[in-house]
């Protein structure tokens, strides 16, 4: 059985599945998904996010803002601890770092980082950490903001040994997205190699970065299947063992 520890099931394109979620829903379940971690982006679209899985006990949710999303509610802390306190919420994010898409004085995306970090630390729930172009002052909030007391995951790394070293030391997983099947990414691919096995997770980030061969459609949750086939590969054990391993560590992290 598989598990997808990061996608954005309220950003799907449901038009293969007559736009019904729950032929959807049938279809991860007949692709062996065990599991599906909803993450949010955003607050204002949070309370259609969380009714549209409501019903199902097989997805999880996190409640945080992307920091890339700029005209948005910014939660204090209090805001983040009272939505994160509901059940179905495991983790908090996705929250973190990026100077790819955002310019300009920087201020107020680190503020947004520290706020995510303390509601964690209150609520005791996992962070999912994005980081794009930033991973020397991503590095620095967490440890300074002791962030490894409630750890969490990396998600969709994109960085290299050295950093993956020093998240680890901190009380972060690593997650591999579609992005580890790309040709280019050799350096993702060596980390995949390199992660000791109780620190990895498998996601698909959907509905974007979709894996090859799929590279530049729309992405789906049922194609987590073919980072775990990767990774197996890279590490030289079956994809069975991969999916094993990775939702073992999904469980363990989030204590499900």
């Amino acid at each position: 059985m598989l598990i997808d520890s990061h996608c954005h099931l309220d950003r799907i394109d449901l038009a293969p599945y007559q736009n019904d979620f729950s032929c959807f829903m049938d279809e991860a379940k007949n692709n062996q998904i065990e599991h599906l971690l909803c993450i949010a982006i955003d607050l204002e679209s949070y309370p259609a996010m969380l009714d549209l899985v409501s019903t199902y006990q097989q997805i999880s949710v996190t409640v945080g803002v992307h920091p890339n999303v700029q005209e948005c509610i910014d939660p204090s802390v209090n805001d983040l601890i009272n939505l994160g306190q509901a059940d179905k919420v495991i983790g908090i994010g996705e929250t973190g770092l990026d100077y790819f898409r955002s310019e300009g004085n920087l201020e107020w995306q680190h503020n947004r980082f520290k706020n995510h970090i303390q509601a964690a630390k209150k609520l005791k729930k996992p962070l999912i950490i994005h980081t794009r172009e930033a991973k020397e002052d991503t590095l620095r909030i967490l440890k300074e903001e002791n962030a490894g007391e409630v750890g969490g995951v990396i998600h969709c790394f994109t960085e290299d040994w050295e950093f993956a070293q020093k998240a680890m030391d901190l009380n972060f997983y690593i997650s591999f997205s579609g992005i580890v099947t790309f040709k280019n990414a050799s350096a993702i691919r060596e980390v995949a190699k390199k992660v000791p096995v109780d620190k990895f997770l498998i996601e698909t980030d959907s509905p974007y970065l979709a894996p090859v061969p799929f590279r530049g459609r729309p992405n789906y949750p049922t194609y987590v299947r073919y980072v775990a086939d990767q990774v197996a590969e890279l590490r030289g054990i079956s994809s069975a063992k991969t999916a094993e391993i990775s939702s073992k560590n999904f469980y363990d992290l989030f204590r499900l």
